[in-house]
């Protein structure tokens, strides 16, 4: 996959898509929501530059969350783990 332009994969994916049977509509929402997931893994967790590179404003972003049924700890899953400071 790695030699493989975006036009080809994505043409494998929809019809692996297709194969499987999902409606126009659950691709869709599929895609968006790890677009979205993948958007906020970039910013570190951070809406408003998440929104920023979606170009989206971030009460929009917000909003699609809801839509999507993207859960909280969803979110807190692209934020970078917290860990102690070495000293």
């Amino acid at each position: 996959m790695r030699g493989e332009n975006l036009n080809g994969q994505l043409t494998r994916l929809v019809s692996e898509l297709v194969d499987r049977g999902l409606t126009l509509e659950q691709a869709r929402k599929e895609f968006e929501k790890q677009f979205i997931l993948a958007s906020l893994r970039k910013s570190e967790g951070s809406f408003s530059r998440s929104a920023k590179y979606l170009g989206v404003h971030r009460n929009t972003l917000r909003n699609k969350l809801s839509t999507l049924g993207i859960s909280s700890s969803e979110c807190a899953d692209a934020r970078p783990s917290k860990r102690p400071r070495r000293i």
